[in-house]
């Protein structure tokens, strides 16, 4: 019997208030199960505005325990509709411990598995290392009712090594939950190029690796930052098969074909042909002559 998943994005804006978001996302989850959708994917940090614009102390009152009060109230609403949710938030591990976080909630409710953030950025309007600690529990994918997901989140997408460990553990789906956009002052020289090189960046891990991949990624202005939208799955081929707009809060919705990733990797051998026995450079940071 051929296995068929079908993969929900939600790109949406900061909704204002943690409460807030919850409901908001409880009602779209709900018109997404209502088409069909059995893995439900949403943005970075979801439930927040995105706080890492400035170095700012108060912002951690915006982090949460897990379980806590939004993988509570998902739980209850995964396990109503018997869908997968993938719940990114700000995670309180421990005083003085924080993580950039994604809960996997399973079709039952439970929590399946979750990842926290392993390539924090330092950069202009994205001052992510104040907030967060790097994560520690490698790049394990977790496995659902529906699929083997190997989740990431955001700067973790541009790193070809982090999917190819994922996919080589297993996963059928990779996720990039996503908070990225333009900064004003670039946006007219550099925006559409930096639009197509995250889009780029996340095609090749699909075809490399014959994998799906799903990107949902915010919209609206926050302070500085215009989130620019495009969330999008891509095929284990690399052809984008579902894509958002770049400014409105929907749903981005797509079967895949889970069959198809024996099929692609069969014709396209790529994993096959690895030199496992010559890439001990990789674990270098530099290769020095």
């Amino acid at each position: 019997m051929a296995r068929n998943v079908r993969l929900t994005l939600l790109q949406m804006q900061n909704a204002g208030s943690r409460d807030a978001a919850i409901e908001k996302v409880s009602q779209w989850i709900a018109k997404a199960a209502a088409q069909g959708a059995q893995v439900i994917c949403l943005q970075e940090l979801f439930n927040s505005p995105y706080p890492c614009q400035s170095e700012d102390h108060r912002n951690f009152d915006l982090a949460e325990s897990i379980p806590g009060p939004s993988t509570d109230a998902l739980s209850a609403v995964a396990k109503q509709h018997e869908v997968v949710i993938v719940v990114p938030l700000f995670e309180r591990r421990a005083p003085g411990v924080y993580h950039n976080t994604a809960v996997v909630l399973d079709a039952d409710g439970s929590i399946a598995g979750r990842y926290r953030k392993m390539h924090i950025p330092d950069d202009p309007l994205f001052y992510e290392k104040f907030y967060f600690a790097p994560g520690d529990l490698d790049f394990a994918p977790i496995q659902t009712r529906y699929a083997k997901l190997g989740v990431g989140i955001c700067w973790d997408q541009w790193y070809p090594e982090a999917a190819r460990l994922f996919s080589l553990a297993g996963a059928e789906i990779l996720l990039y939950p996503t908070a990225i956009g333009w900064i004003d002052d670039e946006k007219d020289e550099f925006g559409a190029g930096q639009l197509d090189a995250w889009q780029t960046a996340m095609r090749a891990h699909a075809i490399s690796n014959g994998v799906y991949v799903g990107a949902p990624n915010r919209v609206g202005v926050e302070g500085r930052l215009e989130f620019w939208g495009n969330s999008f799955v891509a095929s284990p081929r690399g052809e984008v098969i579902a894509q958002g707009s770049s400014a409105e809060e929907e749903l981005v919705i797509t079967d895949c074909q889970l069959d198809d990733i024996d099929l692609v990797r069969t014709h396209w051998p790529f994993l096959r042909d690895r030199r496992i026995d010559a890439y001990d450079g990789l674990l270098k940071r530099w290769i020095d002559n």
